[in-house]
């Protein structure tokens, strides 16, 4: 029992000075730089990155191009460059009083339904 109390305190103090000071700051902070630098060092060692193979889009695509024009299709090549594009394009284009230049009304709420 006396074991549990004694843990108990000395996590409270812990906690104490991780939250309520900055005593515990510097070196909470260079453990992080030193798990960075390993993780790091260890990418750069196996030389492997992992990357994400989205296999919903090129399905997606080739439903939309079914029903676009030409022009909308050279368009819709460059949304569909990389994820970030996409997201970019739904959070302009995608909401209900949106107008595109090159798309037309329904083709827009179809192409935002789809993605």
């Amino acid at each position: 029992m006396r074991g549990w109390i004694g843990l108990a305190i000395i996590a409270g103090v812990i906690y104490y000075f991780a939250t309520e000071t900055d005593k515990l700051d510097k070196p909470i902070n260079d453990i992080k730089t030193m798990f960075t630098k390993a993780d790091k060092k260890l990418d750069s060692m196996t030389g492997t990155k992992i990357t994400k193979i989205d296999k919903h889009i090129p399905q997606i695509k080739t439903e939309i191009y079914e029903r676009l024009s030409t022009i909308e299709i050279r368009e819709l090549d460059g949304v569909f460059t990389s994820n970030e594009a996409i997201s970019e394009f739904k959070s302009q284009y995608c909401h209900s009083s949106a107008r595109h230049p090159v798309f037309t009304k329904d083709n827009l709420q179809f192409i935002c339904d789809k993605i």
